[in-house]
């Protein structure tokens, strides 16, 4: 009944920024923590950012200074804006979001996950 889906990700030069949405959408009656997970080829799936539903944000340090974790609660919506992108940054990045349903039920939902690919 719910479904989380990421957009925005695509192919970026090094040192170029890109904008990730990641919209829930369903019966949802709240949603607590949003993350950013990324996964690299070879790699084990990594968090990135996570944001509470009071706004208060944490980052990987790999990418402390560079990313921003944001969200929208009117729009169910979750954001990641990464700037000063590098090679190391390329990875399949997967939305999440601890939520309570309508009907009382606590979730753990997943996205599908965007490809962000940094290349010259």
């Amino acid at each position: 009944q719910v479904q989380l889906v990421e957009s925005g990700g695509g192919l970026v030069q090094p040192g170029g920024s890109l904008r990730l949405s990641c919209g829930a959408s369903g019966s949802i009656f709240s949603i607590s923590n949003m993350r950013w997970y990324r996964q690299a080829p070879g790699n084990q799936r990594e968090l990135v950012a996570t944001i509470n539903s009071g706004a208060i944000t944490n980052y990987a340090d790999s990418v402390k200074g560079r990313f921003t974790i944001s969200r929208d609660n009117a729009k169910n919506t979750v954001y990641l804006q990464m700037n000063s992108l590098n090679l190391e940054d390329t990875a399949v990045y997967y939305c999440n979001a601890d939520l309570i349903t309508t009907d009382g039920r606590w979730r753990s939902e997943w996205g599908h996950g965007t490809q962000v690919t940094v290349s010259s």
